[in-house]
């Protein structure tokens, strides 16, 4: 199995985090808090990572959503012979395609949801 550049991150962390126990009464509660910190802050800065990614890949969806509809708007008015079947016509491409959106968003929050726990 391959292994993904967070989860390298991840195992250089966890070997860089290991208390050395000369004796079973030695390891002071600040190390293991300067530990917990490393790996929390390291996490954090994971999840910040992917937010931006999430928040990017939104927005290129969002200009192209728009595009989409303003050729939609293009091609209906071409096609349609009056402002009423063409609003019809418009309002049911975009009702189907809200539709699928709602259905891709929520199976991609069920993912996102599954990989959290």
């Amino acid at each position: 199995m391959e292994q993904s550049p967070a989860d390298s991150s991840t195992t250089s962390i966890e070997t860089e985090c290991q208390i050395p126990a000369t004796s079973p009464n030695s390891t002071t509660s600040s190390d293991v808090e300067d530990c917990t910190k490393t790996q929390s802050s390291l996490s954090q800065t994971q999840i910040l990572e992917a937010i931006e990614v999430v928040e990017k890949d939104s927005l290129a969806i969002a200009e192209s959503f728009t595009s989409l509809f303003a050729s939609l708007r293009s091609v209906l008015s071409e096609v349609t012979s009056n402002s009423i079947d063409h609003m019809h016509c418009f309002n049911d491409a975009a009702g189907r395609l809200q539709e699928s959106v709602l259905d891709a968003a929520t199976k991609g929050n069920r993912y996102i949801n599954s990989s959290l726990r």
